[in-house]
């Protein structure tokens, strides 16, 4: 709890100094009806209000509750960045603890997620657009950034300008296989896995013709059955050619992926090929390993704010809130990933609200 204040504390407060409740003590309380499953301000109100007793082992509460109009003002006034460097700051500590996984060590996945309920249809608004970077093999959001105008490769590359990538490798779609994002990664020490498409000038079709005919011998593959459905993947790796990284302008390209996959459900066939491009040779397993990682943002993030805490349907739209909440769902969703009970994420939310003790079990590995 102690970390949790010293880290926010230093979040300016868009409010006048003579306010009746501490901004850290209004985040803690959001925090924790978050983990709740509240969803609006009006939700984290109700919630302050009904859990005083739990809260004022840890807050002093002097002048009761804050209204929902405290917290929606807060919320929609509270600054972005500034939250957000206080959210990196926070999660660090989670960060410092990364382990090497495999050869390429921490696989740090990044991918955008539209928020489908923010979006003002009279004013004919986008959805608000997110982009975070995702550590897969431990499974905690580091960062969080908007892509304005729903600029979701401008947004990738600001969150990599503030992540130490050393010893990490990135994964992103083929939305990111740029030079510019390139570049960007190895300037902040990482290394690469991107998918990449034919629209990417004359490189992709200079892979195909490397990797038409793959010697068999040469690949690994994997297979699972889950859900009626049966997937096998096979993957060959080779060196990139030496001038390729000077001649394409991929900074430090160094090996060439080609994934062969084959889907079987209710007896239809459905086969596909991919490639993709590393910063530096893996052995096929491995890179199966990490590009295969990359979608853990899909169905350990995204899915699980979809369904768990209910994203999507939420229609908080106004100046900064949708955001500003986002962030604090994404710190509750990296606690309730780490918390070692053996309950779905939406069991422990249930939990969470019902009993006292488990909330406060939670909030306390908040230091």
């Amino acid at each position: 709890m102690r970390g949790f204040r010293e880290v926010f504390d230093v979040v300016p407060d868009p409010r006048r100094s003579n306010s009746s409740h501490a901004l850290p003590d209004i985040l803690l309380i959001a925090f924790a009806a978050l983990l709740c499953g509240a969803e609006t301000c009006v939700d984290i109100a109700e919630f302050g209000e009904a859990k005083r007793d739990c809260l004022g082992q840890f807050l002093k509460l002097d002048h009761g509750t804050p209204s929902h109009d405290t917290f929606s003002r807060v919320f929609r006034t509270l600054d972005p960045p500034s939250f957000e460097q206080a959210f990196q700051r926070f999660v660090s500590a989670f960060a410092a603890t990364l382990e090497r996984q495999g050869i390429a060590g921490p696989i740090i996945a990044i991918d955008g997620k539209s928020l489908r309920g923010a979006v003002d249809s009279a004013r004919r608004t986008m959805p608000l657009h997110l982009v975070s970077a995702w550590a897969a093999d431990h499974r905690l959001v580091l960062s969080q950034c908007r892509a304005h105008n729903r600029s979701e490769v401008t947004a990738a590359r600001e969150i990599i300008a503030l992540l130490d990538l050393t010893g990490c490798t990135v994964t992103a779609d083929a939305l990111h296989a740029s030079r510019r994002t390139v570049s960007a990664i190895r300037a902040r020490g990482g290394d690469y896995a991107l998918i990449i498409k034919g629209n990417r000038g004359p490189l992709p079709a200079a892979i195909r013709d490397l990797l038409a005919d793959p010697d068999a011998a040469q690949a690994a593959s994997t297979s699972e059955t889950a859900h009626g459905r049966y997937e096998e993947r096979r993957a060959w790796v080779v060196p990139a050619p030496a001038d390729w990284a000077d001649r394409y302008g991929f900074e430090g390209l160094g090996a060439i992926v080609r994934i062969d996959s084959l889907r079987r459900v209710k007896g239809e066939e459905q086969t596909d090929t991919r490639y993709a491009i590393l910063s530096r040779f893996l052995p096929p397993r491995e890179a199966l390993r990490v590009i295969r990682a990359h979608w853990t943002i899909e169905n350990q993030q995204h899915w699980l704010l979809d369904v768990a805490f209910g994203e999507d349907r939420i229609h908080t739209r106004s100046d900064h809130c949708a955001e500003n909440l986002a962030l604090l769902r994404r710190l509750a969703l990296n606690l309730l990933q780490h918390d070692p009970r053996k309950l779905s994420i939406r069991a422990k939310i249930k939990r969470a609200g019902w009993d006292d003790h488990y909330l406060a079990t939670l909030l306390c590995q908040m230091r």
